[in-house]
């Protein structure tokens, strides 16, 4: 926990620093001084505290507005709590807003298929797969299409998948025993 307050706290000022601004509450950096918020929202995901970072990405979207950029990072942290309503969501419009975004195609055929919805999001995997040719998108394609062809043959299992965030924002998904379904 030390690691995430150093690491959200570089380009603050020290509590406790004098600042000679009367609007300035003691403690408290001036603007410039301020880290953006949606950085610090990756942090807080990469460090796998998915309820901080939505806060931090809701406040970026205050700063921001609503932009494409904040909505994918948004949806992001929603996936990693299981909000996958509401991740889809926040992915339409931004696929909707930047069509040509292949991670977050991705990321919406992520969401659609921990919900079941195996053939939407294979369609839409193969969409993002054309726009990012990426080994983790390739990876998500096969996944759905396993799951695809498995389905008319196979009884109902439960398997859980496991939702691996890349170093580029893709997510990628696995089973427990590293196999495709």
């Amino acid at each position: 926990m030390a690691t995430i307050l150093s690491a959200c706290q570089s380009g603050i000022a020290a509590r406790g620093a004098v600042i000679d601004d009367p609007l300035t509450a003691p403690g408290f950096a001036r603007g410039d001084d301020v880290v953006d918020p949606l950085i610090v929202g990756d942090r807080l995901l990469a460090a796998g505290e998915a309820d901080l970072a939505l806060d931090s990405y809701v406040r970026a979207a205050s700063v921001q507005g609503l932009t494409p950029e904040i909505m994918g990072a948004m949806a992001g942290a929603n996936i990693r709590l299981g909000r996958l309503g509401q991740a889809e969501r926040l992915l339409r419009d931004v696929v909707e807003a930047e069509p040509r975004n292949g991670q977050a195609w991705n990321n919406l055929g992520v969401a659609l298929l921990e919900q079941g919805k195996t053939g939407e999001a294979l369609r839409v995997f193969e969409t993002a797969f054309a726009l990012q040719p990426s080994p983790e998108i390739l990876d998500n394609l096969r996944v759905a299409g396993a799951k695809i062809s498995n389905a008319a043959y196979d009884q109902p299992r439960d398997e859980a998948f496991t939702l691996t965030r890349r170093n580029n924002g893709v997510y990628d998904l696995s089973s427990p025993d590293g196999q495709y379904p």
